[in-house]
């Protein structure tokens, strides 16, 4: 069997680290030629050194020191910056790259390796949400696949093989409805990040976690869905499921459901991107329904996590609404995580920066780089007018 050559950004990540135990369980079919971490240099260095990579990356160029004094008995290449990801993709030997980078610092090391010609496992859906057009344009200019890595994208992507010539009706993304589940907005005004940071489901970095907490992830991840499948806002519904075993389901023209179940375990869609189109063996732990007799189902509160109404604003909008709203999410989900902030004070900073940046129709790739920076900018000042407010009401 020829092993497949895979690039893994974002590799002490939690998505990454689940790359990795696959493909220990795998390792007569995957090679790892790169990995690559923000900060994370001791577990960097533990994972170059078993797997020993052709090279690898530390993004926070201060720390290059250290890694390559850890690595300089092998031949591993170390290389430090951001510029250094867009450029370590393009090497010839890879076949795939995992984009599992948090943010919307993902997103040109992932073009960088779709104008390379690398298949790409996408688990960093900050990618579509910033500049979904014009990278489905580059999709398709070089003929590449964009295999999606997370639950309810993969489920859709399963559940649509076989049906290319029957069109999609509507398509419904599962959310666990989050540690706050029919909490109300009283009690929410008072929750801090601890709180926030215990799902009930899944087991993810602080980041996304925040974000399944005000189900801003769920909004992200419609705006992702209308670029991976081609769909119109009207066609993307999405349906709290607590028990986060039926991880989407697709509705066809004829009314029929096909929906993909499993535990709750993100190895299983990693695998799945990581060796499409075949289904490998595994020893993973399996569904038995017997321990779930109740799967239920409920409308999502959008009133009270406003973030998800306004994920589809921003896609009905469009332009570069979603790259504003994705800018402002991550300036707040950081100011939360610092205690600057309240837990509803987020939706209401996002909102007040998508009506301050100037909306662009159809924005080039510097736009929505300029969009970015710009709606960071007018977010932080606003974190410093609601901090104000925030500590005087605690």
């Amino acid at each position: 069997m020829v092993k497949k050559h895979i690039a893994i950004l974002g590799a002490t990540g939690s998505i990454g680290t689940q790359v990795l135990d696959v493909v220990r369980a795998q390792a007569d079919r995957f090679e790892v030629a790169v990995l690559t971490a923000a900060t994370n240099t001791r577990l960097l260095i533990e994972q170059a050194l078993e797997f020993r990579p052709r090279a690898v990356v530390i993004a926070d160029d201060t720390k290059y020191g250290e890694v390559k004094a850890a690595l300089s008995h092998m031949p591993t290449q170390v290389l430090a910056g951001v510029a250094a990801l867009e450029d370590v993709v393009q090497d010839d030997e890879i076949d795939l790259v995992v984009s599992a980078l948090v943010g919307s610092v993902g997103l040109r090391p992932t073009v960088a390796a779709i104008t390379a010609g690398k298949d790409i496992a996408l688990a960093n859906k900050e990618t579509l949400v910033v500049a979904g057009q014009l990278v489905m344009e580059l999709v398709q200019k070089h003929g590449v696949r964009l295999l999606p890595v997370d639950s309810e994208h993969s489920a859709i992507f399963q559940c649509m093989v076989g049906e290319q010539h029957n069109p999609i009706e509507k398509i419904y993304l599962t959310a666990s409805g989050g540690p706050f589940r029919g909490r109300s907005l009283e009690y929410l005004a008072t929750v801090g990040c601890e709180a926030a940071l215990q799902h009930p489901n899944w087991v993810m970095g602080a980041k996304i976690t925040i974000d399944s907490a005000t189900l801003m992830n769920k909004g992200l991840e419609v705006i992702e869905a209308k670029w991976l499948f081609g769909l119109q806002t009207r066609q993307i519904d999405v349906i709290v499921h607590p028990q986060s075993i039926i991880h989407s389901l697709v509705q066809f023209r004829d009314g029929s459901i096909k929906a993909q179940l499993g535990l709750p375990d993100m190895k299983l869609p990693i695998q799945y991107a990581l060796t499409h189109p075949e289904r490998v063996p595994n020893k993973l732990r399996r569904f038995n329904f017997a321990d779930f007799p109740e799967l239920t189902f409920e409308k999502p509160d959008a009133d009270t996590f406003r973030n998800l109404a306004l994920a589809y604003r921003a896609l009905e909008i469009g332009g570069n609404m979603p790259c504003i709203l994705n800018a402002a999410n991550e300036v707040v989900v950081a100011a939360f995580l610092r205690g600057e902030v309240g837990f509803l004070q987020m939706s209401d900073i996002i909102e007040e920066t998508m009506g301050r940046v100037t909306p662009i129709a159809v924005p080039t790739m510097d736009d929505c780089m300029e969009t970015d920076g710009l709606s960071r900018d007018v977010a932080t000042d606003l974190v410093a007018k609601f901090k104000k407010v925030y500590h005087i009401a605690k």
